[in-house]
């Protein structure tokens, strides 16, 4: 009897687990395909395998096979435990029913941390899918161009890195970024020891992280202004490659610091703490190579300004100025939401000092 009991206790909270996972994909589809600035934004063309795909036909497909995929895991988990997503819906519930209450005296930790998680998901998995499969295509289409002209007599060295060597290297290293982010986002398994274990709860956190991220960074363009680029381009051969290879190198640090989070990559999560990779000399080696290699995107804009006005200038320097600062900010709330978690945190800092520059800040 105990045997059939824990055997129908598992069946019943796997078809539950299943069921409300299945509904939140199901809502968070609907929104996207019924929002207009999703419909243009996923309605994207990418040259892939020599056709163009839409964003939205990439999203369906890897919807229908992560859909297939937990439902094998739901049915088969050896040990089925109330799922993130019921938890969701609990809350959802609550605040459906009682707003002024919920507001009020808030949420139980785990009903806040279901629903927080679920909108992290749904807010940015869709985004990672649509730019890895974008950074794969373009990342092919360089490469294959670089290979085709590599070994070409007429064609220079220079030429070679400007027409398809920068960016095969450039989107080869947004591709590894993305693919572990995605998987994070989409994957969250104790055997992988990915789970997460709280999302920042504050308005600020989320709006820093948001900034960053369409259709919200269209709003912090609006503010700041966007001058930087991702292939500066200057005049003189030698620093044209030389400012450029820099670059690529401060992204290849960038995405090392993803690489090192493994399948923890995710924003606005405390999923454990990483202290191998960039990780051991700063705590914050991702936004500041990114942070760099924009600076460096910059420099072409701020050559053009200043042979405008110094009003010009200190614009186009203000613009970066303030991309920056969003990032000192997002790194700012994501130590405070850390250490309000446990003292793992605390002890990294004890062992690797500095935020952002090793041996001053």
């Amino acid at each position: 009897m105990p045997i059939i009991s824990t055997y129908s206790y598992n069946f019943s909270q796997r078809v539950k687990n299943l069921s409300a996972t299945l509904l939140i994909i199901a809502a968070t589809s609907g929104f996207y395909a019924i929002i207009p600035y999703y419909q243009s934004y996923f309605s994207v063309h990418t040259h892939y395998f020599g056709k163009d795909y839409m964003h939205w036909q990439v999203l369906v497909v890897t919807t229908l096979f992560y859909t297939f995929t937990l439902f094998v895991f739901y049915l088969t988990e050896p040990a089925p435990r109330v799922s993130k997503s019921i938890y969701c819906l609990r809350a959802l519930h609550k605040i459906a029913i009682s707003p002024a209450t919920v507001w009020k005296t808030g949420l139980p930790f785990d009903e806040r941390l279901g629903l927080l998680s679920i909108l992290l998901k749904a807010f940015f998995a869709p985004l990672m899918i649509v730019w890895l499969f974008s950074h794969t295509g373009h990342m092919l289409e360089h490469g294959s161009q670089l290979f085709q002209t590599i070994g070409d007599p007429n064609t220079g060295w220079l030429a070679l890195f400007n027409t398809s060597g920068f960016w095969f290297i450039f989107k080869l290293i947004l591709f590894l970024d993305v693919l572990f982010f995605t998987i994070g986002y989409l994957v969250e398994l104790p055997s992988l020891n990915n789970e997460i274990r709280s999302v920042d709860p504050t308005l600020l956190g989320w709006a820093v992280a948001l900034a960053s991220y369409p259709p919200f960074n269209g709003m912090t363009s609006m503010v700041f202004g966007g001058y930087f680029t991702d292939f500066p381009q200057f005049s003189d051969p030698v620093v044209h490659v030389i400012l450029n290879v820099t670059l690529l190198m401060l992204m290849a640090v960038y995405t090392s610091a993803s690489v090192a989070l493994n399948f923890k990559a995710s924003n606005l999560t405390h999923r454990g703490i990483i202290m191998h990779g960039p990780y051991r000399y700063i705590r914050h080696p991702a936004y500041v190579c990114k942070n760099l290699a924009w600076w460096i995107g910059l420099m072409p804009a701020v050559a053009v300004a200043w042979q405008t006005s110094l009003t010009a200038t200190l614009i186009t320097i203000g613009s970066m100025v303030g991309w920056s600062v969003i990032y000192i900010m997002r790194a700012l709330t994501e130590e405070r939401h850390l250490r309000s978690i446990d003292d793992e945190y605390d002890q990294y800092c004890a062992r690797v000092k500095y935020r952002f520059i090793p041996g001053l800040v």
